[in-house]
């Protein structure tokens, strides 16, 4: 009995399996909302897989839809899809602790913990001033693009529709969710518009860089203003983990939006028909989004199979931790990178800027990056065998684009999402769902705990031959 005690408690206490928890309860109800007549336009409902579907996509910031989400949702509908983009966004247990912040309740050492969980955090110190910092800057940025967005909307689509676009589309970009009520052609309109797509890029970018890399910027810059420091100075007070981020960030969006602008350039159906200022917009706006926002401007499916792939690369890698990005995040990526170099030159350790890498933590990166990809390859196989048979005939690059966007939390899709089966349909919402939840996660809460004599064990050494 004392044992059976045990297990059903540390079920209880388990942080990764309260935010697991947490994130399935808001799509329950989020698909039992979409799901209610009142929330179509038509006055029927959507259906359950459907509802599913885009209650999964609202809740982790992705983007995929089956219906056009200006055209279908009545304005109820609109407004219960952005309040999941924002509790997907911001994470469940921040809304959570936001609440009993302002009821004046105490946060237990529990709750700290699940909440240094859901912010990849790495002390428990300090959790409620984060959240708290958190919740203010985000408001701060959505506000502000939200005003932005509405001086340019508000004189084309009236008073009230624009600025429900500004503050939709504000809210959508910085969560890096990419639902928009533009229509079916996302801002395909606004290809060339230079202020419309700075606006949301900038958004992205802010949402995907981690609100740690955020609080630690804003912290050094202070110090600068007080300390008259110079850039080379202030940069170097940063973490390494900023540094890491922010050095990666800029590489990925120019690089991308290059060769985006390399494998477009004289594609009729993408940037061909754009002029010059169009088409480096277009490029920018293609290369950002594939940081795992889910706006486009150019149509993804014309894109030439060099620009699929590439994009597959970049939706794969994502965002930064801590933030509203998915993928298997920058710095992992870095991790790697570094420990190959590190490899290369013979070295035993791995270091950059002066500091030592932790083995856990390369060995946690190679963890994500490995799950991620069994993930990545096994959903993509079971979308091959789903789809096999359906009137459309599906390339093998366009499931695997579908496949990365979900599982990345991205949100672009070669046009194939509303065609999918039933069965194609739940396999791309659990893609989705295991995305915004991390599948490490996930395997850590299924997975039994060791116990602590396994812990302490020391196994003999013994070789394997490998490469």
């Amino acid at each position: 009995m004392e044992s059976i005690y045990k297990r059903k408690n540390s079920i209880r206490i388990n942080p990764t399996r309260k935010i697991i928890l947490g994130f399935f309860l808001i799509v329950c109800i989020g698909t039992f909302l979409l799901n209610l007549p009142i929330a179509s336009n038509d006055g029927e409902s959507i259906g359950v897989v459907n509802a599913l579907f885009t209650a999964t996509s609202a809740v982790c910031v992705t983007g995929l839809v089956v219906v056009n989400t200006l055209e279908h949702w009545t304005i109820f509908g609109k407004v219960v899809i952005i309040s999941l983009i924002q509790i997907g966004g911001l994470g469940f247990m921040t809304i959570i602790t936001m609440f009993l912040i302002m009821l004046k309740r105490r946060i237990t050492l529990r709750e700290r913990m699940v909440i240094q969980q859901s912010l990849n955090q790495d002390n428990v110190s300090g959790m409620v001033k984060l959240v708290k910092n958190v919740i203010k800057g985000t408001f701060i940025v959505e506000g502000i693009g939200a005003i932005l967005l509405s001086i340019y909307f508000v004189p084309h689509y009236g008073i009230v529709r624009g600025i429900a676009m500004g503050i939709f589309h504000s809210i959508s970009a910085f969560c890096n969710a990419g639902f928009d009520i533009i229509g079916e052609d996302s801002l395909m309109p606004y290809a060339s518009n230079v202020y419309i797509n700075g606006i949301i890029i900038s958004l992205i970018v802010l949402g995907g860089l981690g609100f740690t890399v955020w609080l630690d910027v804003v912290k050094v810059i202070r110090l600068k203003k007080k300390n008259k420091l110079s850039l080379k100075s202030a940069f170097s007070k940063l973490s390494l983990h900023s540094k890491v981020v922010l050095l990666f960030t800029p590489t990925l969006v120019v690089g991308g939006a290059f060769l985006i602008f390399l494998f477009e350039y004289g594609n009729p159906e993408t940037l061909g028909s754009l002029g010059i200022v169009g088409k480096v917009t277009a490029s920018f706006m293609q290369s950002v989004t594939l940081r795992t926002a889910g706006f486009f401007s150019i149509s993804q499916s014309d894109m030439t199979y060099a620009s699929k792939f590439l994009s597959v690369i970049l939706m794969f890698i994502g965002g930064s931790p801590a933030g509203t990005a998915g993928g298997v995040k920058t710095s992992t990526c870095a991790i790697l990178i570094i420990a190959v170099m590190s490899v290369a030159r013979g070295s035993i350790t791995t270091n950059i800027w002066g500091r030592k890498i932790p083995f856990s933590l390369i060995q946690k990166s190679l963890a994500v990056f490995l799950i991620s990809l069994f993930a990545l390859v096994g959903m993509t196989m079971l979308l091959t065998i789903t789809e096999t048979g359906m009137a459309i005939k599906y390339e093998f690059i366009d499931l695997l684009f579908e496949t990365t966007s979900a599982l990345c939390t991205v949100g672009i899709t070669t046009g194939i999402t509303p065609y999918l089966s039933t069965l194609g349909k739940i396999i791309i919402a659990v893609a989705m769902f295991m995305g915004r939840v991390g599948p490490i996660s996930i395997v850590i809460g299924l997975a039994k705990k060791q116990d602590n004599y396994s812990e302490h064990v020391e196994y003999p050494e013994e070789g394997l031959m490998v490469g």
